[in-house]
């Protein structure tokens, strides 16, 4: 039974600080909440995706499915994830393509990913401009195409779907809404941690519970607090009445 109550005690006082401190956090996770606003809306430029996707068959004409091409194909698309972002390729399509970048930042955009359980391959591209996240997308694909048959002397690679640039695109990054509640969340972590802290840091004797905390002795008596009488309540206080009239001293 003293157990639940000292719980109960302590599960108070936390509500207690956070009571007296919620100013500080409610200004803290607003904060939060609108600096990444204005970062996501105003400072992060927006960044656009568009997809190309190319297919790894052995076309034979005429033939029926071999279960050990497709294992073999499946095999090599690890390999030629690899090879579609060598600067074998991308330096072609810079060159041929008169791409204003450099290995490394064409690298850095582009993303090749396998389609699970399937024989397709996704080349995706982010761009501050749709228009030109979908033209590098269909540009290494078209080169990938072309350059393999020389490179391993194969001709399983089809382009599927080209890149396209949507009526209405939209940025795939940032994304503001989600940017901002994380930031909300965070905000408010830190305000809570920072208000426990405070409260920790802060030794100052307030309360004759806190006296008897700290000094392990018992307190006798407190002294209420009195205001101040104003002017005008004095006067009223010292006034007496002296043959019917109000006299005041």
């Amino acid at each position: 039974m003293e157990k639940r109550e000292v719980q109960e005690l302590d599960l108070r006082e936390l509500f207690a600080i956070l009571s007296k401190r919620l100013p500080l956090i409610g200004i803290i996770t607003a904060v939060a909440i609108l600096v990444s606003g204005l970062v996501s809306y105003f400072v992060i430029t927006p960044q656009y995706e568009a997809t190309a996707e190319i297919l790894v068959n052995q076309s034979r004409p005429g033939s029926e499915i071999n279960q050990g091409d497709i294992r073999t194909n499946l095999e090599l698309m690890n390999t030629y994830q690899v090879v579609i972002k060598s600067p074998r390729i991308l330096e072609l399509v810079i060159e041929r393509y008169n791409l204003d970048k450099t290995f490394n930042e064409l690298n850095e955009q582009i993303n090749v990913s396998a389609v699970r359980d399937s024989q397709v391959m996704s080349v995706s591209v982010t761009d501050p401009s749709p228009e030109q996240a979908a033209f590098i997308a269909n540009a290494v694909a078209e080169t990938f195409q072309r350059e393999i048959v020389n490179l391993m002397n194969v001709d399983n690679v089809h382009i599927m779907a080209e890149a396209k640039l949507p009526d209405k695109p939209t940025p795939v990054k940032p994304k503001p809404l989600l940017n901002m509640a994380i930031a909300g969340v965070v905000g408010l972590m830190t305000a809570v941690g920072l208000a426990f802290l405070l409260e920790y840091l802060d030794n100052t004797i307030k309360t004759e519970q806190d006296v008897e905390r700290i000094l392990g002795l018992p307190v006798l008596g407190t002294i209420a607090h009195m205001e101040e009488p104003t002017a005008h309540t004095a006067r009223v206080r010292h006034s007496r009445k002296v043959g019917g009239e109000q006299i005041e001293a």
